[in-house]
Protein backbone atom coordinates (compact mmCIF):
# COMPACT_ATOMS: atom_id res chain seq x y z
CA UNK A 1 0.00 0.00 0.00
CA UNK A 2 1.24 3.57 -0.66
CA UNK A 3 2.18 5.83 2.14
CA UNK A 4 2.46 9.74 2.09
CA UNK A 5 4.82 11.92 4.38
CA UNK A 6 3.14 15.38 4.21
CA UNK A 7 5.84 18.74 5.62
CA UNK A 8 4.68 22.08 5.51
CA UNK A 9 7.06 24.20 4.14
CA UNK A 10 6.79 28.04 2.94
CA UNK A 11 6.99 28.37 -0.82
CA UNK A 12 7.92 32.08 -1.80
CA UNK A 13 6.80 33.52 -4.78
CA UNK A 14 9.35 34.99 -7.23
CA UNK A 15 9.74 36.99 -10.23
CA UNK A 16 12.44 36.41 -12.57
CA UNK A 17 14.36 39.23 -14.59
CA UNK A 18 17.58 39.65 -15.44
CA UNK A 19 18.72 40.05 -11.25
CA UNK A 20 16.59 36.95 -9.44
CA UNK A 21 15.29 38.86 -6.61
CA UNK A 22 12.76 37.47 -3.58
CA UNK A 23 9.42 38.87 -2.91
CA UNK A 24 8.42 39.04 1.10
CA UNK A 25 4.88 37.62 0.05
CA UNK A 26 4.70 33.56 1.99
CA UNK A 27 2.30 31.61 0.97
CA UNK A 28 2.45 28.26 3.28
CA UNK A 29 2.51 25.29 1.18
CA UNK A 30 2.70 21.58 1.99
CA UNK A 31 5.76 19.73 0.30
CA UNK A 32 4.91 16.35 -0.25
CA UNK A 33 6.99 13.18 -0.27
CA UNK A 34 4.73 10.35 -2.05
CA UNK A 35 6.48 6.66 -1.39
CA UNK A 36 5.34 3.55 -2.84
CA UNK A 37 6.37 0.16 -1.65
CA UNK A 38 7.66 -1.45 -4.17
CA UNK A 39 5.51 -4.76 -2.99
CA UNK A 40 2.42 -4.07 -4.28
CA UNK A 41 2.10 -3.47 -8.16
CA UNK A 42 -1.41 -1.67 -7.30
CA UNK A 43 0.96 0.42 -5.01
CA UNK A 44 3.22 1.48 -8.46
CA UNK A 45 -0.01 2.06 -10.21
CA UNK A 46 -1.28 4.50 -8.13
CA UNK A 47 1.95 6.59 -8.10
CA UNK A 48 2.63 6.63 -11.53
CA UNK A 49 -0.82 7.61 -12.49
CA UNK A 50 -1.04 10.76 -9.90
CA UNK A 51 -0.44 13.02 -12.65
CA UNK A 52 -3.68 11.73 -14.78
CA UNK A 53 -5.53 11.96 -11.03
CA UNK A 54 -4.40 15.53 -10.93
CA UNK A 55 -4.61 17.16 -14.57
CA UNK A 56 -3.34 20.13 -12.83
CA UNK A 57 0.21 18.90 -12.14
CA UNK A 58 3.13 17.91 -14.33
CA UNK A 59 6.84 15.75 -13.34
CA UNK A 60 9.90 18.52 -13.72
CA UNK A 61 12.82 16.26 -13.18
CA UNK A 62 13.34 12.55 -12.36
CA UNK A 63 16.35 11.45 -10.20
CA UNK A 64 17.81 8.10 -11.41
CA UNK A 65 20.01 5.73 -9.63
CA UNK A 66 21.67 2.61 -10.60
CA UNK A 67 20.10 0.49 -8.49
CA UNK A 68 16.59 1.28 -10.23
CA UNK A 69 15.43 3.71 -7.83
CA UNK A 70 13.75 6.89 -9.28
CA UNK A 71 12.63 9.96 -7.53
CA UNK A 72 10.24 11.57 -9.55
CA UNK A 73 9.30 15.37 -8.36
CA UNK A 74 5.93 16.92 -9.24
CA UNK A 75 4.71 20.53 -9.24
CA UNK A 76 1.07 21.83 -9.70
CA UNK A 77 0.01 25.39 -10.60
CA UNK A 78 -0.43 25.87 -6.92
CA UNK A 79 3.28 25.58 -6.46
CA UNK A 80 2.80 22.20 -4.33
CA UNK A 81 5.73 20.00 -4.84
CA UNK A 82 5.57 16.11 -4.49
CA UNK A 83 8.29 13.72 -4.63
CA UNK A 84 7.52 9.91 -5.90
CA UNK A 85 10.04 6.98 -4.58
CA UNK A 86 9.61 3.99 -6.80
CA UNK A 87 12.74 1.54 -5.68
CA UNK A 88 11.87 -0.42 -8.58
CA UNK A 89 10.94 1.52 -11.88
CA UNK A 90 8.68 -0.83 -13.96
CA UNK A 91 9.87 -2.04 -17.49
CA UNK A 92 7.32 0.03 -18.93
CA UNK A 93 6.36 3.41 -17.78
CA UNK A 94 3.48 6.06 -19.26
CA UNK A 95 6.74 7.84 -20.18
CA UNK A 96 9.49 7.73 -22.57
CA UNK A 97 11.23 9.33 -20.26
CA UNK A 98 11.65 7.27 -17.43
CA UNK A 99 12.43 4.55 -19.09
CA UNK A 100 15.91 3.18 -17.68
CA UNK A 101 18.13 1.22 -20.32
CA UNK A 102 18.68 -2.48 -19.70
CA UNK A 103 22.77 -3.04 -19.38
CA UNK A 104 24.57 -6.33 -20.52
CA UNK A 105 24.37 -9.42 -17.93
CA UNK A 106 21.65 -7.78 -16.30
CA UNK A 107 21.02 -11.41 -15.23
CA UNK A 108 24.55 -10.62 -12.80
CA UNK A 109 23.85 -8.77 -9.38
CA UNK A 110 24.90 -5.65 -8.86
CA UNK A 111 27.38 -5.58 -6.86
CA UNK A 112 29.39 -8.38 -8.29
CA UNK A 113 29.07 -6.42 -11.61
CA UNK A 114 30.61 -3.12 -10.32
CA UNK A 115 33.25 -5.30 -8.39
CA UNK A 116 34.82 -7.55 -11.23
CA UNK A 117 33.90 -5.03 -14.19
CA UNK A 118 35.01 -1.25 -15.13
CA UNK A 119 33.26 1.54 -14.27
CA UNK A 120 30.70 2.13 -17.09
CA UNK A 121 30.71 -1.77 -18.56
CA UNK A 122 30.27 -2.25 -21.56
CA UNK A 123 30.25 0.86 -22.96
CA UNK A 124 33.94 1.77 -21.66
CA UNK A 125 35.65 -0.95 -22.90
CA UNK A 126 36.27 -3.12 -26.02
CA UNK A 127 34.11 -5.60 -27.24
CA UNK A 128 36.49 -8.22 -26.92
CA UNK A 129 37.27 -7.60 -23.24
CA UNK A 130 34.82 -10.00 -21.77
CA UNK A 131 35.64 -12.75 -24.01
CA UNK A 132 39.26 -12.44 -23.22
CA UNK A 133 38.69 -11.95 -18.92
CA UNK A 134 36.59 -14.93 -19.32
CA UNK A 135 39.00 -16.92 -20.98
CA UNK A 136 42.25 -15.39 -18.81
CA UNK A 137 40.62 -17.01 -15.37
CA UNK A 138 40.84 -20.22 -16.37
CA UNK A 139 43.83 -19.22 -17.73
CA UNK A 140 45.09 -18.12 -14.19
CA UNK A 141 43.74 -20.83 -12.21
CA UNK A 142 46.09 -23.70 -13.78
CA UNK A 143 48.92 -21.08 -13.24
CA UNK A 144 48.45 -21.18 -9.62
CA UNK A 145 47.82 -25.01 -9.22
CA UNK A 146 51.25 -25.52 -10.60
CA UNK A 147 52.31 -22.68 -8.40
CA UNK A 148 51.46 -24.88 -5.65
CA UNK A 149 52.99 -28.17 -6.81
CA UNK A 150 56.23 -26.40 -7.66
CA UNK A 151 56.33 -24.79 -4.15
CA UNK A 152 56.00 -27.97 -2.39
CA UNK A 153 59.24 -29.37 -4.49
CA UNK A 154 61.49 -26.40 -3.97
CA UNK A 155 60.56 -27.30 0.07
CA UNK A 156 61.25 -30.43 -0.64
CA UNK A 157 64.79 -29.36 -2.21
CA UNK A 158 65.69 -27.11 1.15
CA UNK A 159 65.12 -30.53 3.52
CA UNK A 160 61.79 -29.88 4.63
CA UNK A 161 60.77 -33.87 3.70
CA UNK A 162 61.55 -35.46 0.46
CA UNK A 163 59.93 -37.78 -2.40
CA UNK A 164 61.52 -41.16 -1.16
CA UNK A 165 63.36 -42.62 2.11
CA UNK A 166 61.10 -40.91 4.30
CA UNK A 167 58.33 -41.72 6.53
CA UNK A 168 54.62 -41.13 6.19
CA UNK A 169 54.74 -38.53 8.67
CA UNK A 170 57.56 -36.85 7.25
CA UNK A 171 56.12 -36.55 3.81
CA UNK A 172 52.95 -35.19 5.67
CA UNK A 173 54.99 -32.71 7.23
CA UNK A 174 56.25 -31.17 4.44
CA UNK A 175 52.75 -31.47 2.50
CA UNK A 176 51.80 -29.32 5.88
CA UNK A 177 54.51 -26.84 5.61
CA UNK A 178 53.91 -26.03 1.52
CA UNK A 179 49.74 -25.77 2.37
CA UNK A 180 50.83 -22.95 4.92
CA UNK A 181 53.19 -21.48 2.66
CA UNK A 182 51.21 -21.38 0.07
CA UNK A 183 48.33 -20.60 2.26
CA UNK A 184 50.69 -17.41 3.16
CA UNK A 185 50.40 -16.20 -0.51
CA UNK A 186 46.77 -17.41 -0.43
CA UNK A 187 45.91 -14.40 2.06
CA UNK A 188 47.81 -11.79 0.48
CA UNK A 189 46.19 -12.63 -3.09
CA UNK A 190 42.70 -11.25 -0.69
CA UNK A 191 44.35 -7.91 -0.67
CA UNK A 192 44.97 -7.31 -4.38
CA UNK A 193 41.25 -8.86 -5.04
CA UNK A 194 39.49 -6.28 -2.49
CA UNK A 195 41.88 -3.58 -4.14
CA UNK A 196 41.06 -3.88 -7.62
CA UNK A 197 37.15 -4.74 -7.26
CA UNK A 198 36.48 -2.41 -4.55
CA UNK A 199 39.01 1.07 -5.81
CA UNK A 200 39.81 0.28 -9.51
CA UNK A 201 38.01 3.40 -11.08
CA UNK A 202 40.13 5.16 -8.76
CA UNK A 203 43.78 4.88 -10.49
CA UNK A 204 42.83 7.04 -13.65
CA UNK A 205 42.05 10.32 -11.45
CA UNK A 206 45.23 9.95 -9.62
CA UNK A 207 47.95 7.86 -10.35
CA UNK A 208 50.51 9.73 -8.27
CA UNK A 209 48.49 9.80 -5.18
CA UNK A 210 48.24 5.80 -5.25
CA UNK A 211 51.90 4.80 -6.27
CA UNK A 212 53.11 6.93 -3.26
CA UNK A 213 50.39 5.49 -0.82
CA UNK A 214 51.40 1.56 -2.45
CA UNK A 215 54.89 2.10 -0.93
CA UNK A 216 53.33 3.51 2.53
CA UNK A 217 51.04 -0.11 2.37
CA UNK A 218 54.37 -1.71 1.27
CA UNK A 219 56.11 -0.59 4.19
CA UNK A 220 53.85 -1.44 7.05
CA UNK A 221 53.84 -4.99 5.73
CA UNK A 222 57.61 -5.28 5.89
CA UNK A 223 57.44 -4.53 9.28
CA UNK A 224 55.17 -7.78 10.24
CA UNK A 225 57.93 -9.70 8.37
CA UNK A 226 60.97 -8.22 10.51
CA UNK A 227 58.91 -9.03 13.51
CA UNK A 228 58.18 -12.81 12.95
CA UNK A 229 62.09 -13.47 14.35
CA UNK A 230 60.78 -12.17 17.28
CA UNK A 231 58.04 -14.08 17.49
CA UNK A 232 57.98 -17.40 15.83
CA UNK A 233 55.69 -19.10 16.98
CA UNK A 234 53.42 -16.58 15.24
CA UNK A 235 55.21 -16.71 12.00
CA UNK A 236 52.13 -17.71 9.86
CA UNK A 237 49.86 -15.03 10.83
CA UNK A 238 52.38 -12.48 10.65
CA UNK A 239 54.13 -13.49 7.63
CA UNK A 240 50.27 -13.25 6.48
CA UNK A 241 49.64 -10.35 7.73
CA UNK A 242 52.76 -8.71 6.05
CA UNK A 243 51.71 -10.53 2.65
CA UNK A 244 48.16 -8.88 2.93
CA UNK A 245 49.25 -5.86 3.14
CA UNK A 246 52.21 -5.91 0.68
CA UNK A 247 49.99 -7.45 -1.82
CA UNK A 248 47.64 -4.43 -0.98
CA UNK A 249 50.81 -2.02 -1.99
CA UNK A 250 51.00 -4.72 -5.18
CA UNK A 251 47.39 -3.97 -6.19
CA UNK A 252 47.45 0.03 -5.74
CA UNK A 253 51.22 0.10 -7.59
CA UNK A 254 50.59 -1.94 -10.90
CA UNK A 255 47.12 -0.20 -12.24
CA UNK A 256 49.10 3.24 -11.04
CA UNK A 257 52.12 2.16 -12.59
CA UNK A 258 50.27 1.65 -15.82
CA UNK A 259 48.60 5.09 -16.04
CA UNK A 260 51.95 6.25 -15.69
CA UNK A 261 53.56 4.03 -18.59
CA UNK A 262 50.73 5.24 -20.79
CA UNK A 263 51.48 8.90 -19.76
CA UNK A 264 54.93 8.12 -20.80
CA UNK A 265 53.88 6.66 -24.39
CA UNK A 266 53.37 9.12 -26.30
CA UNK A 267 53.83 7.86 -29.62
CA UNK A 268 52.08 4.40 -28.71
CA UNK A 269 54.60 2.57 -27.75
CA UNK A 270 53.61 1.63 -24.80
CA UNK A 271 54.96 -2.20 -24.89
CA UNK A 272 58.16 -0.97 -25.68
CA UNK A 273 58.17 1.62 -22.55
CA UNK A 274 56.96 -1.39 -20.62
CA UNK A 275 59.88 -3.45 -21.42
CA UNK A 276 62.53 -0.33 -20.75
CA UNK A 277 61.16 -0.07 -17.48
CA UNK A 278 61.46 -3.76 -17.35
CA UNK A 279 65.16 -3.38 -17.88
CA UNK A 280 65.76 -0.47 -15.62
CA UNK A 281 63.94 -2.27 -12.56
CA UNK A 282 66.23 -5.55 -12.97
CA UNK A 283 69.21 -3.39 -13.06
CA UNK A 284 68.31 -1.66 -9.95
CA UNK A 285 67.07 -5.22 -8.38
CA UNK A 286 70.43 -6.66 -9.14
CA UNK A 287 72.16 -3.97 -7.45
CA UNK A 288 69.99 -3.81 -4.43
CA UNK A 289 69.94 -7.36 -4.02
CA UNK A 290 74.36 -7.15 -3.88
CA UNK A 291 73.92 -4.29 -1.51
CA UNK A 292 71.68 -6.45 0.67
CA UNK A 293 74.12 -9.47 -0.01
CA UNK A 294 77.19 -7.35 1.30
CA UNK A 295 75.36 -5.59 4.36
CA UNK A 296 74.07 -9.19 5.30
CA UNK A 297 77.80 -10.09 5.86
CA UNK A 298 78.36 -7.59 8.06
CA UNK A 299 78.55 -8.86 11.16
CA UNK A 300 77.35 -5.68 12.98
CA UNK A 301 73.67 -6.43 11.20
CA UNK A 302 73.80 -10.08 10.68
CA UNK A 303 74.50 -10.82 14.94
CA UNK A 304 72.57 -7.88 15.87
CA UNK A 305 68.71 -7.74 15.41
CA UNK A 306 68.45 -3.85 16.31
CA UNK A 307 71.45 -3.40 14.34
CA UNK A 308 69.12 -4.88 11.50
CA UNK A 309 65.54 -3.35 12.00
CA UNK A 310 67.58 0.42 12.59
CA UNK A 311 69.24 0.02 8.84
CA UNK A 312 65.92 -1.38 7.20
CA UNK A 313 64.19 1.64 8.57
CA UNK A 314 66.76 4.15 7.35
CA UNK A 315 66.88 2.32 3.80
CA UNK A 316 62.96 2.52 3.65
CA UNK A 317 62.78 6.20 4.72
CA UNK A 318 65.46 7.11 2.08
CA UNK A 319 63.09 4.38 -0.23
CA UNK A 320 60.38 6.87 0.39
CA UNK A 321 61.73 10.20 -0.24
CA UNK A 322 62.90 8.92 -3.49
CA UNK A 323 59.97 7.50 -4.42
CA UNK A 324 57.92 10.52 -3.69
CA UNK A 325 60.66 12.82 -5.67
CA UNK A 326 59.96 10.54 -8.58
CA UNK A 327 56.70 11.37 -8.36
CA UNK A 328 57.04 15.09 -8.07
CA UNK A 329 59.03 15.30 -11.23
CA UNK A 330 56.15 13.83 -13.76
CA UNK A 331 54.46 16.63 -15.49
CA UNK A 332 50.71 15.19 -16.62
CA UNK A 333 48.92 17.22 -18.98
CA UNK A 334 45.67 15.68 -18.59
CA UNK A 335 43.49 17.49 -15.85
CA UNK A 336 42.11 15.68 -13.10
CA UNK A 337 40.28 17.04 -9.94
CA UNK A 338 43.28 18.19 -7.98
CA UNK A 339 45.00 19.66 -11.19
CA UNK A 340 41.42 21.53 -12.12
CA UNK A 341 41.25 23.01 -8.43
CA UNK A 342 45.02 24.70 -9.22
CA UNK A 343 44.07 25.66 -12.72
CA UNK A 344 40.63 27.59 -11.87
CA UNK A 345 41.79 28.78 -8.59
CA UNK A 346 44.58 31.10 -10.36
CA UNK A 347 42.28 31.88 -13.11
CA UNK A 348 39.39 33.48 -10.85
CA UNK A 349 41.86 35.27 -8.83
CA UNK A 350 44.55 36.41 -11.54
CA UNK A 351 42.53 35.46 -15.07
CA UNK A 352 45.92 33.59 -16.00
CA UNK A 353 46.96 29.61 -15.39
CA UNK A 354 50.16 27.80 -14.59
CA UNK A 355 51.71 25.96 -17.01
CA UNK A 356 51.99 22.43 -17.04
CA UNK A 357 55.44 22.05 -15.18
CA UNK A 358 54.27 24.87 -12.63
CA UNK A 359 50.61 23.23 -12.08
CA UNK A 360 52.48 19.61 -11.25
CA UNK A 361 54.55 21.08 -8.59
CA UNK A 362 52.02 22.84 -7.04
CA UNK A 363 49.59 19.48 -6.74
CA UNK A 364 49.48 17.70 -3.30
CA UNK A 365 50.16 13.85 -3.89
CA UNK A 366 49.69 13.08 -0.71
CA UNK A 367 46.56 14.77 0.18
CA UNK A 368 43.19 13.36 -0.45
CA UNK A 369 40.37 14.91 -1.88
CA UNK A 370 37.96 15.14 1.00
CA UNK A 371 40.55 17.50 2.79
CA UNK A 372 40.80 20.27 -0.11
CA UNK A 373 39.04 23.42 0.43
CA UNK A 374 36.51 24.42 -0.58
CA UNK A 375 34.69 20.97 -0.14
CA UNK A 376 33.06 20.01 -3.39
CA UNK A 377 30.63 17.14 -2.61
CA UNK A 378 28.74 15.36 -6.02
CA UNK A 379 25.92 13.35 -6.29
CA UNK A 380 23.51 15.09 -4.03
CA UNK A 381 20.03 14.42 -4.44
CA UNK A 382 18.10 17.54 -4.97
CA UNK A 383 16.05 16.86 -1.93
CA UNK A 384 19.20 16.89 0.50
CA UNK A 385 20.20 20.03 -1.76
CA UNK A 386 17.07 21.62 -0.70
CA UNK A 387 16.37 20.88 2.84
CA UNK A 388 19.95 21.85 3.93
CA UNK A 389 19.38 25.17 2.99
CA UNK A 390 16.70 27.85 3.80
CA UNK A 391 15.49 28.24 0.22
CA UNK A 392 14.14 24.60 0.69
CA UNK A 393 10.74 24.77 -1.41
CA UNK A 394 12.32 26.82 -4.37
CA UNK A 395 12.85 24.16 -6.85
CA UNK A 396 11.35 26.10 -9.60
CA UNK A 397 14.18 28.65 -9.04
CA UNK A 398 16.46 25.96 -9.20
CA UNK A 399 15.60 24.68 -11.97
CA UNK A 400 15.22 27.87 -14.13
CA UNK A 401 19.18 29.03 -12.66
CA UNK A 402 20.31 26.17 -14.19
CA UNK A 403 18.55 25.35 -16.99
CA UNK A 404 21.38 26.18 -19.30
CA UNK A 405 24.13 24.37 -17.49
CA UNK A 406 24.32 20.16 -17.21
CA UNK A 407 24.54 20.71 -13.29
CA UNK A 408 22.82 21.71 -10.33
CA UNK A 409 24.80 23.25 -7.78
CA UNK A 410 24.14 24.84 -4.39
CA UNK A 411 26.17 26.12 -1.04
CA UNK A 412 25.22 24.42 2.25
CA UNK A 413 24.25 26.98 4.47
CA UNK A 414 24.54 24.53 7.42
CA UNK A 415 28.15 25.30 7.37
CA UNK A 416 28.65 28.72 7.36
CA UNK A 417 32.24 28.27 8.61
CA UNK A 418 33.48 25.91 6.40
CA UNK A 419 32.26 26.58 2.82
CA UNK A 420 30.94 23.20 0.39
CA UNK A 421 28.57 23.09 -2.22
CA UNK A 422 26.66 20.50 -3.33
CA UNK A 423 26.35 19.18 -7.14
CA UNK A 424 24.32 16.60 -9.03
CA UNK A 425 24.46 16.30 -12.92
CA UNK A 426 21.97 16.02 -15.00
CA UNK A 427 21.59 13.60 -18.18
CA UNK A 428 24.03 14.00 -20.67
CA UNK A 429 26.66 15.79 -18.33
CA UNK A 430 30.49 15.48 -19.62
CA UNK A 431 33.76 16.13 -18.11
CA UNK A 432 33.32 19.58 -19.38
CA UNK A 433 30.42 20.04 -17.21
CA UNK A 434 32.47 19.07 -14.16
CA UNK A 435 34.94 21.67 -14.88
CA UNK A 436 32.35 24.52 -15.00
CA UNK A 437 31.31 23.42 -12.07
CA UNK A 438 34.47 23.67 -10.06
CA UNK A 439 35.42 27.27 -11.84
CA UNK A 440 31.38 28.55 -10.39
CA UNK A 441 32.42 26.90 -7.36
CA UNK A 442 36.03 28.97 -6.44
CA UNK A 443 34.66 32.09 -7.76
CA UNK A 444 31.84 31.47 -5.39
CA UNK A 445 34.52 30.13 -2.26
CA UNK A 446 36.67 33.50 -3.43
CA UNK A 447 33.55 35.56 -3.55
CA UNK A 448 31.05 34.52 -1.04
CA UNK A 449 29.80 37.36 1.18
CA UNK A 450 28.96 40.01 -1.33
CA UNK A 451 25.22 39.65 -1.43
CA UNK A 452 22.98 38.09 1.50
CA UNK A 453 20.65 37.00 -1.13
CA UNK A 454 21.68 32.99 -1.85
CA UNK A 455 20.00 33.25 -5.43
CA UNK A 456 21.40 36.55 -6.17
CA UNK A 457 24.94 34.97 -6.00
CA UNK A 458 24.31 31.98 -7.52
CA UNK A 459 22.89 33.74 -10.51
CA UNK A 460 25.89 36.08 -10.29
CA UNK A 461 28.47 33.22 -10.41
CA UNK A 462 26.97 31.76 -13.74
CA UNK A 463 27.14 35.18 -15.45
CA UNK A 464 30.45 35.11 -14.58
CA UNK A 465 30.91 31.62 -15.54
CA UNK A 466 29.53 32.15 -18.90
CA UNK A 467 31.85 34.98 -19.67
CA UNK A 468 35.10 33.81 -18.05
CA UNK A 469 35.21 30.34 -18.87
CA UNK A 470 35.84 30.43 -22.74
CA UNK A 471 39.12 32.86 -21.94
CA UNK A 472 39.86 29.60 -19.30
CA UNK A 473 39.46 27.06 -22.20
CA UNK A 474 41.75 28.94 -24.31
CA UNK A 475 44.40 29.58 -22.12
CA UNK A 476 44.66 25.83 -20.92
CA UNK A 477 45.09 24.91 -24.79
CA UNK A 478 47.70 28.17 -25.25
CA UNK A 479 49.58 26.51 -22.35
CA UNK A 480 49.85 22.63 -23.36
CA UNK A 481 46.86 21.33 -21.27
CA UNK A 482 44.91 18.18 -23.03
CA UNK A 483 41.38 20.19 -23.06
CA UNK A 484 40.13 16.98 -24.84
CA UNK A 485 40.56 14.36 -22.84
CA UNK A 486 40.04 15.72 -18.92
CA UNK A 487 40.28 13.29 -16.38
CA UNK A 488 37.50 14.67 -14.64
CA UNK A 489 34.54 11.82 -14.48
CA UNK A 490 31.35 12.76 -14.20
CA UNK A 491 29.61 9.92 -11.33
CA UNK A 492 27.37 7.71 -12.75
CA UNK A 493 25.91 6.79 -9.69
CA UNK A 494 23.11 9.17 -9.88
CA UNK A 495 21.55 11.53 -12.80
CA UNK A 496 18.61 13.92 -13.20
CA UNK A 497 16.69 14.13 -16.18
CA UNK A 498 14.87 17.74 -16.58
CA UNK A 499 11.66 17.13 -17.99
CA UNK A 500 10.20 20.31 -20.42
CA UNK A 501 7.41 21.93 -18.88
CA UNK A 502 3.84 21.99 -19.84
Amino acid sequence: MPFSLQFNYPIFSTSCSHQLKLHNSIRNQPFKFLCTSPQSEEAAKDSSGYEKENGNGHVILVEKYRNGTSKRYIIDNDSEIKMFLEEHVPATTGSQHLEIPVTELSWLPKVIKDFVLPAGFPDTVTDDYLDYMLLQFPTNVTGWICHTLVTSSLLKAVGVGSFSGTSAAASAAASAAAIRWVSKDGIGAVGRFFIGGRFGNLFDDDPKQWRLYADFIGSAGSIFDLCTPLYPSYFLPLASLGNLAKAVARGLKDPSFRVIQNHFAIAGNLGDVAAKEEVWEVAAELVGLALGILALDTPGISKSYPTLALTWLSVRILHLWFRYQSLSVLQFNTINLKRARILVNSHVLHCTVPGIDECNRMESILLWQRFLRPRIIFEVSLEDMLDRGKYKSMIKQLLNLYKEEKYFLVVNQQKPRDFEVFVSFKEGATSLSVLRSVWQTYWLYQNWGWSDNIFDRLEQSLVELKHRFPDLLQQLIEAGWDTNNLSLKVPKEMSIEELPAL
